[in-house]
């Protein structure tokens, strides 16, 4: 893999460079001290992927990563003194392209980095994104379940890289009196996930937060997975947090939350799937849309990567594409005129 480091610190610079260089598989290709040259390199020579600092002189890693996807789009890795204390700018590269975010490892007196494992994790996981051709999951399927009320109305929604921002855009255009339930499986670490959670809790009417064991889907409520597990709906009234979808290379699988909705949910329900690396929640959103619940995926243009859409719509899972900024109020008039969306399992 090829690999840039864009960080004005000269220490930090020392760091990532010898992380890089503990795997033979990886290639350093160039350094940059601020966004603005990371710009310029990546026209000249654009990596595999680019591990990105935040706060940086001339242009910040937001804006860099904004105009690295626009012009060039490579996969891009947030690197951070402080993920947890970065969380919003986080969230903001993101938005703008960014796959995840790690913190920084640090040089030590004896010269070994600290908290280099976590980040080769995370550069090995991207490979897989980058490199990845097929992905399954199994979902648990409850034969017996209960009879859900006609007016209860579930939304399962998926979203991975550019997922944050997408996800706020959505939510604050929903009304506080929405009238229907909300699950989220978004790529997102471990170490920041409450902290979207509160993040996106204040940008919508709607009330948001992460998903526990055993939650009821609630009208008017977003339930969030968290990162080290997967949300799957259980009995046609509650989610249930597994870790047991062993081929998912995601945490969470947005596969796993469409699967189990589309055999598990017997209400009305759509299945959405946002801007994302990779080829997660396609084929579940195909098994919701067999099962005969409407589906949508985000059209390219909106996207800050078109890659889990268009799987999506080459295998024909969805029923509709739609841009980023028509889909809340399409989504008003599913939910609100009950245009299709009921269980009626169809072939396709």
């Amino acid at each position: 893999m090829r690999i840039a480091i864009v960080n004005d610190s000269v220490l930090a610079l020392e760091g990532l460079r010898r992380v890089i260089s503990m795997v033979p598989e990886y290639q350093l290709i160039w350094m940059a001290h601020d966004g603005a040259e990371a710009v310029e390199r990546c026209a000249e020579d654009l990596p595999d992927l680019i591990l990105m600092d935040l706060i940086m002189p001339v242009m910040d890693g937001v804006e860099a990563s904004r105009k690295i996807m626009q012009a060039t789009p490579c996969a891009i890795l947030v690197v951070t003194a402080t993920v947890k204390g970065n969380a919003a700018l986080v969230f903001e590269a993101m938005g703008a392209g960014a796959l995840d975010a790690v913190n920084t490892p640090v040089l030590g007196a004896d010269g070994n980095a600290e908290g280099k494992d976590a980040l080769l994790r995370k550069i090995k996981l991207v490979g897989t994104l980058i490199s990845q051709h097929s992905e399954s999951t199994v979902a648990a399927v409850d034969s017996n379940l209960p009879a859900v009320s006609d007016s209860s109305c579930l939304i399962a929604i998926g979203a991975s890289t550019g997922g944050p921002a997408a996800l706020a855009d959505l939510l604050a255009k929903l009304p506080a009196d929405f009238p229907a339930a909300i699950l989220i499986s978004q790529h997102v670490d471990e170490q920041f996930v409450e902290s979207f959670a509160v993040w996106l809790d204040g940008q919508t009417d709607l009330k948001v937060r992460l998903a526990a064991e055993g939650d009821k889907v609630e009208t008017g409520t977003v339930l969030i997975s968290p990162s080290n597990h997967h949300m799957i709906m259980q009995d046609g009234s509650h989610v249930r947090l597994s870790e047991q979808v062993s081929d998912a290379p995601y945490h969470p699988s947005i596969n796993a939350l469409f699967d189990s909705v589309a055999y598990n949910w017997r209400g009305c329900g759509y299945g959405v799937l946002m801007t994302g690396m990779g080829w997660d929640g396609a084929a579940g959103l195909l098994s919701m849309r067999r099962e005969g619940f409407h589906t949508i995926a985000q059209d390219q243009t909106s996207c800050a990567v078109y890659g889990m859409p268009k799987k999506a719509v080459e295998l024909g899972a969805a029923d509709e594409v739609v841009a980023l900024d028509a889909l809340a109020s399409r989504l008003i008039a599913l939910v609100t005129g009950r245009q299709s969306g009921c269980k009626i399992p169809q072939a396709l």
